[in-house]
């Protein structure tokens, strides 16, 4: 009898969810796009049960289309969108509020209030700056806003989490209410020395630790889904990861100084530091890589909001294009960027810049420029911003980056994939299967269930499918970045009033 192992992705834009054979083999694809809602400027947020449902739906079409059973699936991981939240009734199982996203930007002025005054002691004890692309602000928010929250807390009917435990929660009845260290590290609430709830962080945002899910290891055995529930399925849920670090590790980068980056609705850099956390002072982010037997590993991590999402804009907002796969054609058919830049910072900027008050911008407009040209500028963006993050990493790490490895869905397209060699001037590696986040937990889960005993074992299924060598002149490089750097400067602190 065949065993799949199941890697769910649950991302900003849709869930995923990949059957993988005993020999790690990508067998079907389910997906299922799910709805972003925007209330007001700067809000994202998500309908809970939405994901839910879209989950069970592309769990559905990955069973379908390998003619799968539930008895043919070993183990499940499940991999997520890292900071979002949500809070529900657990009576009930009903959100109170729709789940707010990692992207929105509601609590930036409580964020600048926070940093002035606690800024210093959360930075010592999480890792992390103050900013609203963090949980627990989200959390704070919606404590002092939703009414029924108290309530609820008052009750002890209320339960929050980060899209991971909402799910695991679903799956398993209202059995587990948990997350892992890696998740937890994302919430701006852990402490990263005692790998647990900060109290002191816990009282100044207002959460009550009776709330927040039970921390636990990244691969382990957390318990089983209900098959009523769930698809008829009633097997072993085993791993649990941020997405980025689930790519990371997907990409079998598990030795100090292996890094990818991952092109989807954002793009996130993550770079594997070992078993020692190293501090960076130049907004790059220290975070927990995947915790195994209670020993962490840690990485250094660089976001950009928007990268997927700004080519989305082309279709949905200007409808300039009718689709992704038309836009590498038009970059090439651009010939240059006609001096056109497209700072994308929707929802403000991320590292190194944590601006939550930069906005879109394109600049460099005249009477001659093209719509090849814009939508050329927009992938040039992603390449500039994590190009950006690169310089940090080596500056933090003393570890100079020879190579990249690259997936998420514009791996596929092959003018930003060189042009983000160019421009690094660094060679580009692209694997068979790009969509190493749900293989990331996949693999996870199959530690959690003993399949593996170590990630050291996964280092031989990683196959490498393109290479793209850098073949831009230092001189053009440096004019372009030059050129970039100029654009985001203006883009910068401008919703500030």
């Amino acid at each position: 009898m065949k065993k799949y192992f199941l890697g769910l992705d649950q991302g900003t834009t849709g869930t995923t969810a990949i059957l993988f054979d005993e020999n790690w083999k990508l067998v079907s694809r389910g997906y299922q796009e799910i709805r972003q809602i925007y209330p007001k400027a700067g809000w994202v947020e998500h309908d809970a049960i939405d994901i839910w449902h879209a989950t069970k739906a592309a769990v559905k079409s990955a069973m379908v289309q390998a003619g799968a059973q539930p008895s043919d699936i070993a183990c499940i991981g499940l991999d997520h969108e890292g900071e979002s939240v949500v809070m529900w009734d657990k009576l009930s199982g009903e959100p109170i509020y729709n789940a707010i996203v990692w992207q929105d930007r509601r609590t930036a002025r409580y964020a600048d209030i926070l940093a002035e005054e606690h800024g210093d002691l959360i930075r010592e004890r999480t890792c992390l700056m103050v900013d609203s692309y963090f949980s627990a602000l989200k959390l704070h928010w919606l404590m002092e806003n939703v009414p029924e929250a108290k309530s609820l807390l008052a009750q002890d009917r209320l339960l929050a989490g980060t899209m991971d435990t909402w799910l695991v929660w679903k799956m398993t009845h209202g059995k587990l209410h948990v997350t892992d260290a890696s998740t937890a590290s994302r919430t701006m609430m852990l402490n990263m020395r005692s790998g647990d709830w900060d109290q002191d962080v816990l009282d100044i945002v207002g959460v009550d630790r009776k709330i927040l899910p039970t921390i636990c290891d990244s691969a382990m055995l957390y318990g089983y889904t209900d098959p009523i529930d769930f698809c008829g399925i009633n097997v072993p849920i085993a791993g649990i990861l941020v997405d980025q670090q689930a790519a990371l590790f997907g990409q079998a980068c598990i030795t100090p100084g292996t890094i990818k980056t991952t092109y989807g609705t954002g793009c996130f850099m993550l770079m594997n530091t070992g078993d020692t956390p190293v501090y960076s002072p130049n907004g790059i982010l220290t975070t927990v890589a995947w915790q195994i037997k209670g020993n962490r590993s840690y990485a250094l991590d660089g976001g950009i909001y928007i990268s997927g999402a700004a080519t989305q804009w082309l279709r949905d907002g200007l409808k300039i294009i009718k689709s992704a796969s038309e836009t590498e054609a038009m970059a090439l058919a651009a010939g240059n960027n006609g001096g056109l830049y497209f700072v994308p910072a929707f929802t403000g900027l991320a590292a190194p810049y944590w601006d939550s008050y930069a906005r879109g911008m394109m600049i460099g407009i005249t009477a001659g420029t093209t719509r090849e040209q814009v939508v050329r500028a927009t992938l040039e963006s992603t390449a500039y911003q994590v190009c950006d993050l690169v310089q940090l990493m080596q500056k933090d790490s003393n570890v100079p980056i020879t190579v990249m490895r690259c997936d998420g869905g514009a791996t596929a397209n092959n003018f930003l994939m060189q042009f983000q060699s160019d421009i690094l001037g660094i060679p580009l590696n692209v694997p068979e299967i790009i969509d190493t986040t749900a293989l990331g937990a996949a693999y996870m889960a199959a530690i959690g269930i003993g399949a593996f005993n170590s990630p050291a074992e996964l280092t031989s299924k990683w196959r490498v499918d393109r290479i793209f060598e850098p073949k831009m002149s230092v001189d053009q490089r440096e004019f372009l970045l030059a050129d970039w750097h100029r654009a985001v400067e203006r883009a910068r602190n401008w919703a500030q009033s």
